[in-house]
């Protein structure tokens, strides 16, 4: 549906970011990564979810002696989040980190960087330089008159220099802020100055509906100009919730397919069944289902039938009763009672077929 920009491919295990690949998705877990268990336990689940990629934190030696032990064992490849300490940066490459996300900026000096970046090569370990509008350096906020796209995009873009001046050139570049306007000014000047893999995100985004309408706004603009090659929807709720977010900003934009697409009507003055309840009880029973179809929970004969018609099954509610779709024919009529366990038969029958 969109003309994407192609970026410069990076390999991250048997995942590629960039050089128009699929887009990744990816979230963080908020276990403690020195709970061995606890983590390998929530990557699980991330991995159910259809998460492709996700980052633990790694705050001191402890958290890299985990991850030695995690990485083993664990479904998704994993991004090591590395602050300040160079040595932790290291220690985790030793781990055997798929991925590493630092600001070579507050690493510890050129010196510091030069050892991280020999090491990721030596390993064919992409780094992520994760710049946000909350850690910009005084300096480059007075040089660009505050914290704008401009001060933004010249932070990464230095915090990239430090690496390429060792020869390091498998890199992902993220650069966001807590305000969708201006995560989206930022990464469109961004996407024009660099052929690197862009990591798109709202951070600090909120709570998970506030939070998945803004990282909407702000990753939708985005890859709907062809801009991102990977993205985490950023939220102050369980990592599980940013991956449905995720799905449901590439599916509108049909840019992953991957379970059921709910389309819904709001309900009106002509709607004679309980569609709310019906809508949200379908749409819970539809999180247990991993084929790419989409269904149709209509209220009323005006639009419904038509709706209906274009999901690959749906309701359209009457007076008490729905008839049933299924690839543009009416199956049946069904009683409203019987709507829910209906149109779930016949699901199961099409993604079973």
């Amino acid at each position: 549906m969109f003309e994407r920009i192609i970026t410069r491919p990076v390999h991250v295990g048997d995942l590629t970011i960039g050089g128009g690949a699929q887009i990744v998705i990816q979230s963080m877990n908020n276990t403690d990564t020195r709970d061995v268990q606890a983590t390998l336990r929530q990557i699980d689940e991330l991995a159910e979810a259809g998460c492709d990629l996700t980052r633990v934190a790694i705050p001191d030696q402890e958290a890299a002696d985990a991850l030695a032990r995690i990485r083993p064992q664990s479904a998704l490849p994993i991004v090591a989040d590395i602050h300040f300490d160079y040595r932790l940066a290291l220690a985790a490459l030793a781990a055997g980190a798929d991925k590493i996300r630092i600001n070579p900026g507050n690493i510890g000096g050129s010196d510091k960087v030069r050892k991280v970046a020999a090491a990721a090569r030596e390993r064919s370990v992409p780094i992520r330089v994760g710049v946000n509008s909350g850690s910009l350096s005084r300096e480059i906020v007075d040089r660009f008159g505050g914290v704008n796209a401009e001060s933004m995009v010249a932070s990464a873009l230095e915090s990239v220099a430090l690496l390429e001046q060792w020869d390091f050139n498998d890199i992902v570049i993220s650069i966001k802020a807590s305000d969708p306007a201006l995560t989206i000014q930022t990464y469109r000047l961004l996407a024009k100055k660099t052929q690197y893999p862009l990591h798109l995100g709202v951070t600090e985004a909120g709570t998970r509906n506030e939070g998945a309408i803004r990282s909407a706004i702000g990753i939708g603009t985005l890859l709907a100009e062809g801009i991102g090659d990977t993205l985490r929807v950023s939220l102050t709720a369980d990592p599980v919730d940013e991956i449905a977010a995720a799905y449901s900003i590439l599916k509108a934009l049909g840019l992953r397919s991957h379970g059921p697409q709910l389309i819904s009507c709001p309900t009106c003055g002509r709607t004679s069944v309980d569609l709310i309840r019906i809508a949200a009880e379908v749409e819970e029973r539809l999180k247990s289902i991993k084929a790419p179809i989409k269904v149709a929970v209509m209220g009323c004969a005006v639009n419904g039938p038509g709706e209906a018609r274009h999901a690959d099954v749906g309701l359209a509610g009457g007076k008490g009763e729905f008839l049933l779709f299924s690839h543009g024919e009416i199956i049946r009529k069904v009683p409203e009672e019987q709507a829910i366990e209906a149109l779930m038969a016949e699901i199961a029958r099409i993604t079973e077929a």
